[in-house]
């Protein structure tokens, strides 16, 4: 009897992984052409958008997390992140970081909170798990004016996008619970004080000349983008076969009789199934769907697919985190939920919420770029205009809410 269960769990761990593995370089074999096709797409997407994009952002983080500046942060949003979201206040950093610049960076700078033991492991888990999300350009741009070709759409599934990014930050809140949470300082200096205590504590520990902090920042930057783009050449040829063989047709079939009787289009099946492996191919396809499909339902599963974000990003986040203790299992139901909030928000706001939206959200999203190609500059100058605008907006708040709480201490001790 133990034999037989020992041998029934190693079934899957050991010999479905290396059945997979021997099925796609067979099928690699078989559709060379397509394969090669599908990888320099994959590589064109990857070296003219996400490169450029992304590794400023990234040495950027590595020079503020050298420098101190995240440790300052935490202090002043302490106030603001652990009573909504259970996360200490460096979480802030991470939140605003992917809120301007998209996945998988918030992942990237949580195992890097988590290695420097500024968050536990379950914080790391809740926090990766909600700032996973899209960035603003390549909602409004690529995906609402590039294939919707309607800007207006972009306002829509940024707010639902971020609505449900935020509904499922609060509800990871209760995410082990019972397990510790890193504590905040003991001292009842004032926390603009305590902030740059902490700053200088943190440039302190950290010692590295500022040569040597930039060029450390580079090299571990191009890594991680090397590692990303393996991940997009990878399930780019993993999709083309796939769709070659007939298995995205088999799903599909598969879908319908899950969400067909709810009123989904079947024209909408292939964006889900691509969706599921890959997010901008998935976006694609529900803009292109048939025009008989209902815009409602392609937004909707536009919204759901950009926020699963897709199994390549699900494959980063697991080889990004891999050198820590933090699991991915919790990001993977984070990114179920997102995408089922996702679509429910957005059938809200074009459905009985649409009068309000058209009349506040354009006027908040106006400052938007519309085109579908940004320039370097026009993209590198978005993006870290929305970054400041979202930390002074968390400092803000963060800063007023321990304002109030000493008020309230103040008054409960008279």
């Amino acid at each position: 009897m133990k034999t037989k269960t020992v041998v029934k769990n190693t079934i899957i761990p050991v010999y479905f992984p290396a059945i997979l593995a021997i099925s796609l370089t067979v099928s690699m074999v078989f559709f060379p052409e397509d394969a090669f096709a599908a990888a320099v797409k994959g590589l064109d997407v990857w070296w003219n958008i996400v490169f450029p994009a992304l590794l400023p952002f990234f040495i950027g983080s590595e020079l503020l997390m050298g420098l101190g500046v995240v440790h300052c942060m935490g202090v002043l949003l302490e106030p603001l992140m652990r009573p909504i979201f259970n996360v200490p206040g460096e979480g802030s950093f991470v939140m605003s970081m992917g809120l301007a610049s998209g996945f998988p960076i918030g992942s990237i700078l949580t195992a890097r909170l988590r290695r420097e033991e500024m968050c536990s492991k379950v914080e790391g888990e809740r926090l990766m798990s909600f700032t996973n999300t899209a960035d603003p350009l390549f909602m409004f741009g690529a995906v609402a004016v590039g294939m919707f070709g309607n800007a207006q759409i972009g306002a829509t599934i940024a707010s639902a996008h971020y609505l449900s990014s935020i509904t499922t930050g609060f509800l990871l809140r209760f995410y082990g619970r019972n397990q510790p949470n890193t504590r905040g300082s003991a001292s009842s200096a004032h926390i603009l004080v305590r902030s740059l205590e902490a700053l200088n504590m943190a440039r302190r520990k950290d010692g590295r000349p500022m040569g040597k902090l930039m060029g450390d920042a580079v090299t571990k930057s191009v890594n991680t983008l090397l590692l990303i783009g393996g991940f997009i050449i990878l399930f780019a040829v993993i999709i083309r076969i796939l769709t070659m063989i007939g298995v995205v047709a088999f799903f599909a079939k598969a879908i319908m009789i899950i969400l067909g009787p709810i009123g989904l289009d079947p024209a909408l099946t292939p964006a889900l199934i691509s969706g599921f492996f890959e997010v901008t191919l998935g976006s694609q396809l529900a803009g292109q769907a048939a025009a008989t499909v209902p815009m409602v339902q392609k937004v909707m599963v536009a919204g759901a697919v950009i926020a699963w974000s897709g199994l390549s990003v699900h494959a980063q986040v697991a080889s990004i985190i891999s050198d820590t203790d933090m699991k991915i299992a919790p990001f993977v139901v984070a990114r179920f939920v997102h995408a089922v909030l996702a679509a429910i928000y957005t059938y809200l706001l074009m459905g009985p919420l649409a009068p309000v939206m058209s009349r506040y959200s354009i006027p908040v999203f106006q400052h938007m770029h519309p085109e579908t190609s940004l320039s370097f500059w026009t993209r590198i100058m978005q993006m870290s205009y929305l970054f400041l605008i979202i930390s002074v907006i968390l400092i803000t708040i963060g800063l007023t809410m321990a304002m109030f709480g000493k008020i309230r201490i103040a008054i409960f001790r008279r």
